[in-house]
């Protein structure tokens, strides 16, 4: 797709930019914002990378590509975590510029965005990108920072210290190349747990040359050290100059050449498919027993039972005509339920959805989010089943009372990470009372482009990985209850072999597995992780 790249001129934005493009998207033009005019060189914003923000003027120039640049006059007003338009907010600078992007390039479809950590960033730049109908680009995502930082100093890409603010830096490593500071980083990572890509505002860095500046390298002409307010805080204030590349040095650039992308499968999941055999087939004559009779009537009747701080609302079903008509009435049904206990949408933590045809998934899924439009929506699965013969959907809900307590994982953009979200969901919703969180079904799409794979062993093990990096991230990793959906019974044996070595090093969790065989899964998947898991509260 064709792509827009958010630049702050430090090394994350524009190594991003590599792994866009080796990806096969295309770098339509650049989109900056910069601090409005002060005494001071930076803004003290919660957003965005603003000291050295006057040479970016120039990567246009380096680059050969339009810049979009804005001024911020928004502040940080909404400090939540998950966002929402805010009025006077600086996230609204953000959605202003890439409006006038688009207006320019109404063909672009994504953004590149160089998060690493920082779901505060993560999350307004994705609630922006689905104002306006664009893909959020963040391949650096969740990325290893010590393999991350050795693959930018090795990527050709000229990065120096641009400020420090960190325990073990000062004024003296100002100016140092990545490849100068990657060492002095380890060391500091070591001893007091310094980000080595600099995540906790450690250092910032501004970019003078990469494989992409196709055009020109920033040279740099002068420098000034300036001590911040803030004690052990220190940044240079540069001028440079542009020096113009070769034809040879233009023609050399090939973003694949320049980056390494992170194989399917983590060190943990290659070494489970080691122990499988290197080829795995499919099988379509295997059956249980009267698969899939229909059922002559309905027998789910709407219950709502309440236990401790939870509301348990099931079978909610309608006999409306079409489909949209059904699930429209379901979630009336929904509201009317909600309403009666004093609760709203934004309350739900999970949703189970059975559907009867996958084919109906696009329109189901347009209707629900019309419903579920808050941040951070329920955790949710979805599969396709033998429903009674006039029932095309039906939903089932978990319910927390007090909003307050509610948190999660709401990812929307493309990294190699795990797969962004195909629907109005959640990848994970959690309860910080009881510390449990509810994990939507993992599918196994490839996270980097959001293809299906339904390679027999790849598909289980990394749909596998795909729940374990949700886990990880919140740190909510305990089984509690994992469901596996199948949809064809010889898939059976590999999901309990890949279940059984995933569990190896604590086997209580074994046991904690159920397989369910079910008619059909979202994109045509052939397998789906989903459950619960939960934290020790002590």
């Amino acid at each position: 797709m064709k792509f827009v790249a958010l630049v702050s001129g430090g090394k994350d934005s524009c190594f991003n930019i590599l792994h866009c493009q080796a990806n096969g998207h295309e770098l339509i033009c650049l989109a900056n914002l910069y601090p409005p005019p002060s005494d001071s060189d930076e803004l003290d914003s919660f957003m965005y990378q603003t000291v050295g923000h006057d040479i970016l003027a120039y990567y246009e120039q380096c680059i050969g590509k339009p810049m979009y640049r804005q001024m911020i006059t928004g502040g940080s007003e909404n400090q939540n975590l998950e966002y929402k338009k805010t009025l006077r907010d600086e996230t609204e600078d953000l959605y202003e510029l890439l409006k006038t992007v688009k207006k320019h390039h109404p063909d672009v479809e994504g953004v590149s965005v160089g998060a690493i950590l920082s779901s505060y960033q993560r999350t307004r730049v994705e609630d922006v990108c689905a104002r306006l109908e664009l893909t959020a680009l963040s391949y650096l995502w969740q990325r290893d920072q010590t393999e991350l930082m050795g693959e930018m100093c090795s990527s050709g890409m000229e990065a120096i210290l641009i400020k420090v603010a960190a325990i073990g830096l000062n004024d003296k490593n100002l100016g140092m190349t990545l490849q100068q500071a990657y060492p002095i980083l380890l060391k500091l990572n070591d001893r007091f747990g310094v980000h080595v890509c600099g995540e906790g505002g450690e250092f910032e860095t501004l970019v003078l040359d990469a494989p992409f500046f196709s055009k020109a390298r920033l040279v740099i002409t002068e420098r000034e050290v300036v001590k911040h307010t803030n004690d052990d805080v220190w940044y240079l204030k540069l001028k440079v100059d542009i020096q113009n590349k070769t034809q040879e040095e233009s023609n050399q650039f090939a973003a694949a050449k320049h980056v390494v992308e992170p194989p399917l499968l983590n060190n943990k999941f290659s070494e489970i498919s080691e122990l499988f055999p290197e080829t795995l087939t499919e099988r379509n004559d295997l059956v249980l027993g009267d698969d899939f009779q229909p059922i002559p009537s309905p027998l789910w009747k709407l219950n709502v039972k309440k236990i401790g701080n939870k509301y348990f609302i099931g079978n909610i079903t309608s006999t409306k005509v079409t489909v949209q008509e059904q699930v429209e009435d379901i979630f009336n049904q929904l509201k009317g339920t909600l309403e009666g206990y004093k609760l709203e949408f934004s309350n739900v933590q999970s949703a189970s959805l059975l559907i009867k045809s996958m084919s109906d998934f696009a329109t189901i899924n347009g209707v629900y989010k019309t419903f579920f439009s808050e941040p951070l929506p329920p955790a949710r699965i979805c599969v396709e089943t033998n429903m009674p013969l006039s029932i095309l959907a039906q939903l089932s809900v978990v319910v927390i009372d007090d909003i307050a307590f509610k948190s999660g994982l709401h990812v929307q953009g493309r990294s190699y990470w795990a797969p962004s979200n195909i629907g109005p969901y959640s990848q994970t919703v959690i309860d910080r009372r009881d510390q449990v969180a509810h994990l939507s079904g993992q599918i196994p799409l490839i996270p980097k482009n959001m293809i299906t794979c339904n390679d027999l062993k790849l598909a289980t093990l990394m749909s596998l990985q795909h729940l374990d990096n949700v886990k990880q991230v919140t740190s909510i990793d305990k089984q509690l209850y994992i469901c596996c959906f199948i949809t064809n019974v010889s898939w059976l044996e590999t999901v309990v072999k890949a279940w059984e070595e995933y569990t190896s090093e604590d086997l209580q969790y074994q046991k904690n597995l159920v397989i369910v065989k079910v008619k059909g899964l979202p994109r045509g998947c052939k397998v789906e992780w989903g459950g619960l898991s939960y934290k020790d509260v002590i």
